[in-house]
Formats: structure tokens, sequence, C-alpha cells
């Protein structure tokens, strides 16, 4: 018990301080931000939002639907290939695209040599807000195809058949019924890609679309201004806190529950024909953009850079990659199930409130927590100096924020809900009926823990491993704001080589970022079907 409380503690404490700065006086670069900037900032990144959760929404139920309902060729491939686009992180998938449809890319010197068509560079600008909502879009649907597609098999049956029943046809089934039933898991799907657009750097500062993500970036790296991205930071986490009030109060009463304890799962109708081709035809074109394309494209530029690229250093940041995340995710898998079991036992508000605090980190973007993370990590390193100076340190240095652990502590935060929802699953799963069975053999709980309990969630366990790594591995944000200085990541030198247009050179750690990415992807769904 006493773990977990501290544990909440130590990971709320970086994203409250944040809102510290709001009651301080500002400065001078605040009010110049405050009167000609933010408003921008703000704009642009509402417009990123809106249209990536409209078209986020409209793909990936659409998606879900032919899936979920149809039967049609290829359609066992595309139920599970529908999610690999999830392994290509964004700002990887903005690099290749921007190259390819630039016009010394392949595009446009394909269209040229071989057809002779000089076309207008507008055509093919992706470095654009618009562009940035493709890059959003074609990467982070498969958040709302696997949670939608979820629901649809498992709990539409009995209103999709009675629909069908009284003669309605595939088009009013979809508006009149489906759309309607789906809100709570389009809802909670398109969070998650709001959240994600939200705490995106990597396309927005690539793109040029000036986000208050950047914005923060920008104050901390380019005017050196702690105080002003701390107040971005604050406001961000505001409009946040407001979106997440606004997931809970739609969802409260759009609750759709089954009439009959027996759940059965929908039975997929047979299409023929021109209807059997343009489903699979749907399918493949969403699967070509993205996930084939980009990755085909990855793989050409890697065979030839890949022997400048790959030396001694190379390697080195590639093991510093395996190693922040494995020692994150190995922290965060712990503290899982250590919350998690005390949280089972709980069953009360103070269990409630202490599963919503240490997953609360997975809401809130990664330039914020970043900032509340350096700002507690400087304040401890202040209260620590006179222990510093007594080890002969000096009077004021900066032990623990230049540190790796400042990093990993960032990780912790960030994706702490991605391995406790986890193995939080598991224990339902699983439920009571063991503990109480061993319990009653006059074993003490923690022998049941390890006896017992443990061996019953290791699935779960591990699933939530393979996510949480896969996660910290792609991680931009933090690893750039946290990370020691000559500390590089695959994900940090990516971003080096395409902000130094190298774009050919970083298809070499881009690729395995993506190459770990899918591995854990497929590894993840494999555990799925035997745990189903």
């Amino acid at each position: 018990m006493l773990i977990s409380v501290i544990g909440a503690a130590v990971l709320m404490l970086p994203i409250f301080y944040v809102f510290t700065v709001l009651f301080q006086k500002p400065n001078r670069n605040w009010e110049q931000i405050k009167q000609f900037l933010l408003q921008d900032y703000m704009l642009d990144s509402l417009v990123l939002v809106l249209f990536t959760g409209f078209f986020t929404v409209v793909i990936g139920l659409a998606l879900a639907w032919l899936v979920a309902a149809y039967d049609f060729p290829m359609k066992r491939f595309f139920r599970w290939a529908l999610i690999l686009p999830l392994a290509i992180p964004p700002y990887i998938a903005a690099y290749t695209y921007a190259n390819m449809l630039s016009y010394t890319g392949i595009v446009q010197k394909t269209l040229r040599n071989q057809f002779g068509l000089s076309l207008s560079q507008s055509y093919f600008n992706v470095m654009s807000i618009q562009g940035a909502v493709f890059i959003f879009t074609m990467f982070l649907f498969p958040y709302v195809y696997l949670i939608a597609r979820s629901f649809l098999e498992r709990q539409s049956a009995s209103y999709v058949e009675n629909a069908r029943l009284l003669g309605r046809g595939p088009v009013s089934i979809f508006f009149r019924v489906v759309l309607p039933i789906s809100r709570p898991a389009l809802i909670g799907g398109v969070t998650l890609v709001v959240f994600e657009v939200l705490s995106d750097y990597g396309v927005s500062s690539y793109f040029g679309v000036q986000t208050i993500s950047t914005a923060i970036f920008k104050m901390w790296f380019g005017m050196y201004d702690v105080d002003s991205a701390m107040r971005l930071a604050a406001w961000l986490m505001i409009v946040v806190i407001g979106i997440f009030i606004a997931e809970r109060l739609l969802r409260r009463h759009r609750m759709f529950s089954s009439s009959t304890s027996k759940m059965r799962p929908l039975v997929p109708q047979r299409l023929q024909g021109i209807s059997a081709g343009a489903a699979a035809a749907v399918c493949f074109l969403i699967f070509l953009f993205s996930l084939l394309i980009p990755l085909v494209q990855l793989v050409v530029w890697a065979t030839w850079t890949y022997e400048a690229v790959f030396d001694q250093t190379f390697i080195e940041l590639t093991l510093n990659t395996l190693r922040v995340a494995l020692m994150a995710t190995v922290i965060i898998m712990v503290l899982s199930v250590v919350v998690a079991n005390v949280c089972r036992r709980q069953r009360n508000g103070f269990a409630s409130f202490l599963s919503r605090g240490v997953t609360a980190g997975y809401s809130v973007p990664g330039a914020i927590i970043a900032i509340g993370v350096l700002a507690v990590c400087i304040n401890l390193d202040k209260s620590l100096a006179p222990l510093y100076n007594q080890m002969g340190l000096g009077k004021a240095p900066l032990i623990i924020s230049m540190s790796l652990a400042m990093a990993v502590f960032g990780y912790v935060i960030r994706f702490m809900a991605t391995g406790y929802h986890a193995v939080e699953a598991g224990f339902e799963k699983i439920g009571s009926k063991y503990v109480e069975a061993s319990r009653l053999l006059g074993i003490g709980p923690t022998r049941t823990f390890f006896k017992v309990d443990l061996p019953l969630i290791k699935g779960a366990v591990l699933s939530g491993f393979i996510l949480t790594f896969v996660e910290i591995i792609k991680e931009l944000p933090i690893t750039l704001l946290l990370r020691p200085f000559n500390f590089e990541t695959l994900a940090t030198k990516a971003y080096q080589y395409a902000g130094d247009e190298q774009i050919l050179e970083a298809s070499v750690p881009s690729l395995i970022i993506v190459g770990i990415s899918l591995i854990s992807v497929l590894a993840f769904h494999q555990l799925g079907k035997r745990m189903e």
C-alpha cells in the first residue's frame, strides 16, 4: 500500500508542478507570446486535432465495420495488418513522404522521366498543415480501428441482426445502428488520437506547423526561457484536462449494453463480385499508404546509405535506446503489478483515485511531462546542494538534472498507463477465486501473489512489457528534452538527420525503430490470440 501511494505521488508531482508557474509573475517574453503568438499556436493545434480526429474516425470505423461485418478476399490478413501502421511513428512517416513527394523524390522523378509530366510543385506540397493531417490520419487511425473492431465483433450482433430482419439495408444499418452504438468506442479511440496529436513535436516542427508543443521547444531551446515554456505547458495541460472531462461527459450518457447476458459474436456476411473486390481494394489502399509505401521506401534508402551510417557510434546509440527503454519498462511493469494488485484488493474510492493517478501521464503531452520533470529535478538538485558540496562535487552541481535518470523518470510517467492497463486486464480476467482458495489453504498474501497470481497474469505482464517497450523506443519529445548531453537514441538520431536534410541517412535508424515496432506489434497480436 505504502509503495503504491508513494509511487503515485511521485508520478503526479511533475504534472502538477507545471501549474505552479501560473501563480508567478510572467516575464516580458510571455507578454509578447500571449499578445502575438498564442492565438496562432492554439488555432493550428485545434485545426490539427479536429481534422485528424474526424478523418481517423471515418477511416477507422469504416474499416472496423468492413472487417467485423463482412467476409471478403484477404479479410483475415487485413484484420490484423491494419493495426501495423502503429509501428511507424508519425515523425518518421513525415520525413519519408516529404522526401518522396519532393522535386527530386521518386514520385515527381518518375512522372518526369517515365511519363514526361512536369506538374506544379503545389500538387505535391505535403509540408503544410494539410500534410500533417494526412500523416496523423494514416498512422493513427489504428487506435480507432482496433477499439471499434473489438466492440463491433463482440457486442453488436443482436442490434445488427435485428436491423437486418427488419429489412434495413447496409447503408441504413451503418448510419442508424452501427454509428450510434459505436459512440463510446469511437470517443475512446479518438481521444487517444487527440492526445497523440497534442503530444507530437516531430511532424509539426518538420512541416512548419505552429502548435503549442513546437512553441514549448522554441521557448526552451531557442530562447532559453523555461518560464514561458512552463506557461505554455500549463495552458496545454488545461486544454488536455478539458478534453478529458468532455470525453467523460460524452460517454457518461452514451452507454449501450446488451439486453441478455449471453453475448454472441457478429456473424459476417459474405460479399460477392464487385462488392467483395471493392472491400478488399479499400483495405489494401489504406494498408498501402499507411505501411507498405513508407516501409519499402525506407528499406530502399537504407540499402543506399547503411555503409556510411552503420558504424561503432551507431551501434552505441542503438544500445543506448535499448538500455534506456529496458530500464524504464522494467520499472513501469514492477510498479504496475504492485499498484494493480493493491487496487484489486481495495476496490474502493481510494483504489480508483490511485489507479487514475498513476496512469494520468498517458493523457499528458510529452513536452509537459518533460518540463515538469526538469523543474522538479532542478529543485531537487538545489535542495541537495549542501550534500553535494560535502561530497566534493561543488557548491551547486546539477547531478540529477544532467543524468539519464531524469529521462527514465519522464518515460515512467508518460507510459505508466500502457503497462498498468495490461496488468489490470490480466487481474480482471483471472478474478479472485484462485486467491481466495490459496488464502483458505493458509498461504500468506505475498506467497499467494508469487505462486498463484504472477503465473496466471504472466501473459498480461508480457503484453504490457511489449507495448511499453516499443512506445519508449518511438518516443521523441521526452527524449529530446530530458536526455543527457551527448546521449543519442535511434529516435533523436533520425530526427537529427532529418533536421539536417539527410533524409536518406535517417532511414537506417528509422528502419530499426519500425522493425522493432513491427516485431512487437506482431508479438502482441499473437499473445492476444492466445489469451482470448
